[in-house]
């Protein structure tokens, strides 16, 4: 079997004709180690085995490594073969221009579809997704990865053949059965294993469910302000997206106006996303009523209802009537881990058959053996038992940020809708101030927040900032606010000292 050097130049070899063949092999050699394709500090195959591999003499590979390693491209060491220079000559710097696949090869326009063009204009997906205060991201050091990499190695043992072939049915069943006993006690959901659909999250859900319900032009509610990355799916899939007013009860149904009735309608009922209001229950009574009226489906995205830290659970809008037209969407990315990429969707019956059908078709779902290790995670009981440790610990760093921006800003900095859960609270700021670049000059000194203004589809005059609190360890919270606070008190939005009626006992 040839090495995948010799492939290599087989290939260019056929693009270059005329000359001497061992200036032919030489040419190609330092071709593919000046555009990357053989990357610094790559060892070659001996030059027997190459001439070998290529049908050509010995002489002609023993020539192009010998006179590349004179140019500095390749070094050769007793006993360790001979391999691509670290550090490339000059010449490396004029041998990539104009090379096809060469790395600093650019084109300075493309030419996107209009829906690529609306997407990179309302992109924003934060490259920093890790410490103070990044929102909705949770402490992935605390998730117990050598017990579930224990489980993994057990099953990948000796995995059953359909473990390691595409997905059809909507994902691991075992996975499925463990999410229906799960969801059935925590969340009062009312499913059966056929209702549930396992996505790589909740973004996957979304695009899943706009292709299926939604044709271009059909009207959707979105909670105002509400989340830009769900919006986004929704806006680039073709659908007219109306922004509906929020209150301290949830989303209000009557502000939808009178217009086309909607085909979605968008809410995240357990902890509003970004101001953390709780859906009340003559309000999930209402909306219920509404979309059983006007034939519109409800999106009820529970993305953090395991994190509440005072007051009873809150079910979840899809259990409170029976065959509720509820699309109820879950993930495990902040329970434990994003990366992981599984979330789940729980499907009214006159769908699943559809939705699963269509997943296979778009996504061709797989992820068998740590769908079914996740299960039996959850089987075990790691799964709540880590939840219920989590709970503690974030509930523990959310009171110390809220007893720092009591103490050094003051109370009427809290947003009044919170309710004492999720992975973020908001920092409410005056009307009118520049919310994104106070951000931004936060962001230059090394601490994430995100403005409020980006949740709104409108342009208004409510700002703050959205400050997560679950990866940051409390010994690193007080300086990382005081970095905020400076950057406030720079604005004019705050005093430099705290005011002596906010300072809590000492202690």
């Amino acid at each position: 079997m040839r090495s995948l050097h010799a492939d290599l130049l087989l290939q260019r070899l056929q693009h270059t004709t005329g000359g001497q063949l061992r200036l032919r092999v030489c040419q190609c050699l330092r071709t593919a180690i000046a555009d990357g394709s053989i990357p610094p500090g790559s060892r070659l195959p001996a030059t027997r085995d190459l001439a070998r591999e290529l049908g050509v003499s010995r002489n002609t590979v023993l020539y192009a490594y010998e006179q590349l390693q004179a140019e500095g491209y390749l070094q050769a060491k007793t006993g360790s073969g001979t391999s691509v220079a670290e550090i490339l000559p000059d010449s490396y710097l004029t041998a990539t221009a104009g090379q096809p696949g060469s790395p600093h090869r650019y084109v300075d326009e493309v030419a996107l579809s209009r829906r690529g063009s609306k997407l990179m204009g309302y992109a924003n997906a934060s490259p920093h997704q890790w410490g103070a205060f990044v929102p909705g991201v949770p402490d992935v050091r605390e998730f117990p990865h050598a017990l579930f990499s224990a489980i993994q190695r057990r099953i990948n043992r000796d995995p059953l053949h359909h473990h390691l072939t595409y997905s059809h049915q909507g994902g691991s069943y075992d996975l499925q059965q463990a999410l229906v006993e799960y969801l059935r006690v925590t969340r009062s959901v009312q499913c059966d294993v056929d209702q549930i659909l396992i996505t790589e999250g909740t973004h996957q859900a979304m695009d899943l469910i706009a292709k299926m319900l939604c044709d271009p032009g059909d009207r959707v509610w979105f909670e105002e302000p509400g989340y830009w990355g769900a919006r986004n799916i929704l806006r680039i899939n073709g659908a007219d997206i109306l922004p509906v007013r929020v209150d301290q009860h949830g989303l209000v149904p009557l502000a939808g106006g009178k217009g086309a009735s909607p085909k979605l309608i968008f809410v995240t009922p357990s902890h509003q996303y970004p101001l953390g209001a709780v859906m009340s229950l003559p309000r999930r009574k209402q909306l219920l009523a509404l979309a059983r009226e006007q034939g519109s489906w409800i999106i009820e995205d529970d993305y953090d209802s395991e994190f509440r830290f005072a007051g009873n659970p809150i079910p979840a809008l899809q259990g409170l009537e029976p065959d509720a037209p509820v699309i109820y969407l879950g993930t495990f990315s902040k329970t434990l881990y994003p990366a992981l990429r599984i979330g789940y969707m729980v499907l009214p019956k006159p769908l699943a058959a559809a939705m699963k059908l269509a997943c296979a078709e778009l996504f061709r779902g797989g992820h068998f053996l740590i769908q079914t290790a996740l299960a039996q995670f959850m089987r075990e009981g790691h799964y709540n038992a880590h939840i219920r440790r989590m709970r503690l610990l974030y509930g523990r760093r959310r009171a110390y940020l809220v007893s720092l921006i009591t103490r050094y800003l003051g109370p009427e900095f809290l947003h009044e809708y919170d309710h004492d859960a999720g992975l973020h609270l908001v920092l409410v700021l005056p009307k009118g101030c520049d919310d994104v670049k106070i951000a931004s000059h936060a962001l230059r000194r090394g601490v994430s927040v995100r403005p409020l203004s980006q949740y709104f589809m409108h342009r208004q005059s409510t700002r703050g900032l959205l400050l997560g609190f679950a990866c940051v360890e409390e010994s690193a919270m007080l300086p990382a606010f005081n970095v905020l606070r400076d950057c406030l008190i720079k604005a004019g939005l705050c005093p430099a000292e705290p005011n002596s009626a906010n300072v809590l006992p000492s202690g």
